[in-house]
């Protein structure tokens, strides 16, 4: 998910869409342990997404204040 993307959404869209993101990140790390992923990197990507939205979601709460 690139940081425009994110920066358009809705603060509330966003903390639903962490959730998803974080509860994909464990999804895909169990199936790896069990069973190697087709592309582990998707692991790496999954975990900068989550990165970038907690970022855009700091920034506006300093902003707010």
């Amino acid at each position: 998910m690139k940081q425009s993307v994110i920066k358009e959404m809705a603060t509330n869209e966003l903390e639903e869409r962490l959730d998803e993101e974080k509860a994909r990140l464990e999804k895909m790390r169990v199936n790896h342990l069990v069973s190697p992923l087709e592309n582990p990197k998707q692991i790496t990507f999954a975990r900068k997404t989550i990165a970038r939205i907690l970022t855009e979601l700091r920034n506006r709460e300093l902003n707010e204040a």
